[in-house]
Formats: structure tokens, C-alpha cells, sequence
């Protein structure tokens, strides 16, 4: 291995969530509500080369598999990120996230008169309008939002 590649070591049983936007795993950590204490491993790779996208994010977390609405939260800030699953060292399945035509219950409207912010029970739900930019549109109010709203409303 040469000085400037990257090494990084294996986990036996978890997650890899690779090709996320560079810049964007610290976001990806939080909205999975990961803090660090957790008694596992976790690696963090931020802004390493890419041939596809110049530099990208990994995240490594062992002893975690994430659960569909886990995924579809990813997928709001990293459109292009892999999951690999890994058991025993090995890559046992590798999947794109997808972004969903609907999104429910994940992200709040930032209208704050909307029936959705209102105490009724009622989830939120957005139309993605446009996947590159993200822009939802609320299925209640019709407001569109956008990426850094996005985020803080997750």
C-alpha cells in the first residue's frame, strides 16, 4: 500500500454505508441518532477520494443493521449512498439507497400553520418533486422545501 491510499479496517457483522456525498456523514450519523457512546465501533471516513464523485463520505458501524425508514432518512442527504451488510468480514448484500415517491412521517413541514405541525395525529408527507436538488412538497399545505431545510427538519 502506498502513502496516499487510505486504509481502513474491516468490521465482522454490521453496516458500510459508502458513496455518501463528501461532507455529509456527520449528517448521516445524526439522523440515524448515533452519538458515539454506543458501545460498538464505528469509522468515519470524511472526504476521500472518489473516482465517481472527486470525494465522498463512509461510515462504518459495526453490530448495526438499519431498518428501511433508516435508509429512507439516509437517502434525504446522501442520494447515491451504498449499503453494504456485512457478515463475518464479508459483504453478504449490497444495495442503492432509492429515494422513495413519498416521504412519510420522516421529515417535519417547515409551515408551522400546517394540519401536519398542528398536534393532530396526523404524519407528515411530502411528494419528492425533483431528486437532484431534493425538493419536497408538503401533501398537506403545498409548501416545497428544500436541502438545508431538509436537514434541519429531520
Amino acid at each position: 500500500m502506498s502513502e496516499n491510499e487510505l486504509h481502513v479496517s474491516k468490521i465482522k457483522n454490521g453496516t458500510v454505508i459508502d458513496h455518501i456525498c463528501g461532507g455529509y456523514a456527520l449528517d448521516v450519523i445524526r439522523i440515524l441518532g448515533i452519538t458515539g457512546k454506543e458501545p460498538r465501533v464505528m469509522t468515519l471516513a470524511v472526504n476521500v477520494p472518489s473516482k465517481h464523485f472527486g470525494v465522498k463520505d463512509i461510515v462504518k458501524i459495526e453490530d448495526k443493521l438499519l431498518s428501511p425508514q433508516e435508509v429512507n432518512r439516509i437517502a434525504l442527504v446522501a442520494p447515491h449512498a451504498s449499503i453494504n451488510l456485512i457478515r463475518n468480514y464479508t459483504v453478504v448484500e449490497k444495495r442503492e439507497v432509492q429515494l422513495p415517491k413519498v416521504i412519510e412521517g420522516i421529515v417535519k413541514c417547515i409551515n408551522p400553520s400546517c394540519v401536519s405541525n398542528s398536534g393532530e395525529p396526523v404524519l407528515s408527507k411530502f411528494q419528492v418533486k425533483n431528486n437532484d436538488p431534493l425538493l419536497l412538497k408538503c401533501h398537506y399545505c403545498g409548501v416545497t422545501i428544500e436541502p438545508p431545510d431538509i436537514l434541519n427538519q429531520l
